[in-house]
């Protein structure tokens, strides 16, 4: 599938395909993706771990593709700009700035011995060349927007003596400080309680709703996307195999991969046995073509080994699977 051109989006993705070069070969870690995001929009970006979901994130901000052993091709447009094509100093004026990422673990992302005040305020001494003391006020005030009390005194405090919700919520307050337009969070509840990821996801659509952000949602959990997401993409090994609106793709599911998905999630109430995925993931540098997910398919076909590509089976409903092509 290639999405077609169009206006209300902000970010185009177009064959997005990342390598790495390993002792074993060539690693296809990003095979072919394509998707979209428009202002407001809550796009989920899902799959078990290694599917290639924070690759696709990190090669958007030119964080993958500068070494040598790694290759980044295909086009991501943003207000009319092929951003994989620019040099570093005009993708580092991009990140954090009009796209910023909420990182998977927030005790990682700040430094341990700067205060929290003065990392979250120095987003604005770089890109809007701020005093320290100016950009040190309005990050305590984005501290408060999201939900740190007394903001000016715990601004003064060190990443340990921040609770894991709060040091995420300083994380939050970081990449919000120069009004982005584009939030890519990878895996922004990793590691919290249930209560506290309840508070960031309601946190992330508030932002949604108040400064129309558009979000990339990175995340293995279906229950953080059925709470959160507008749309939905299923990765797997590298590839989008499923694409859809969510309460299409919760309601409706196609393709074996995320019928899989979907039974392996505990339900409440729900007497039957969960019914694991047969099988492993295949390996990332083995060249294999057609569906990637064909040796662990309960439906495969002879002609599964043959190239796939997206269908769109229904309006807005994409889905990469030969049998599922057949029947529609």
């Amino acid at each position: 599938m290639k999405e077609e051109n169009n206006i209300e989006n902000l970010l185009e993705v177009r064959n997005l395909q990342v390598e790495f070069a390993t002792r074993q070969g060539h690693m296809h870690a990003v095979r072919g993706v394509n998707f979209s995001l428009k202002k407001g929009e809550i796009l989920g970006l899902v799959g078990e771990s290694g599917c290639g979901k924070s690759v696709t994130a990190n090669s958007l901000l030119g964080l993958v593709g500068k070494k040598k052993h790694e290759k980044v091709t295909g086009e991501a447009w943003f207000h009319g700009e092929n951003i994989l094509d620019k040099p570093e100093k005009e993708q580092q004026k991009l990140r954090g700035n009009k796209i910023a990422m909420i990182f998977q673990d927030p005790m990682t992302s700040l430094n341990p011995v700067l205060k929290v005040g003065r990392q979250v305020g120095e987003v604005l001494e770089i890109h809007q060349k701020k005093k320290k003391q100016d950009a040190l006020e309005e990050a305590i005030i984005q501290l408060q927007k999201v939900g740190i009390p007394s903001a000016k005194e715990r601004a003064e405090d060190y990443p340990f003596q921040f609770s894991g919700g709060m040091r995420q919520r300083a994380i939050i307050a970081s990449s919000l400080m120069c009004q982005p337009e584009i939030l890519i969070a990878d895996e922004p509840t990793t590691a919290l309680d249930v209560t506290i990821q309840a508070q960031i996801l309601d946190l992330l659509r508030e932002l949604r709703d108040t400064y129309k952000v558009a979000i990339l949602l990175i995340t293995h959990d279906l229950g953080v996307v059925a709470e959160l997401c507008d749309t939905v993409a299923v990765m797997y090994a590298g590839e989008i195999v499923e694409k859809a609106s969510a309460g299409e793709l919760f309601s409706h599911p196609l393709h074996p991969y995320t019928k899989g998905l979907m039974a392996c999630v505990p339900v409440l109430g729900r007497k039957e046995k969960l019914i694991p995925i047969p099988g492993q993931p295949p390996k990332l540098y083995e060249e294999k073509a057609g569906c990637q997910f064909a040796d662990r398919c309960p439906k495969r076909r002879p002609e599964c080994s043959r190239d796939t590509s997206l269908l769109e089976i229904a309006p807005g409903h994409y889905v990469s699977c030969k049998e599922v092509g057949r029947i529609g």
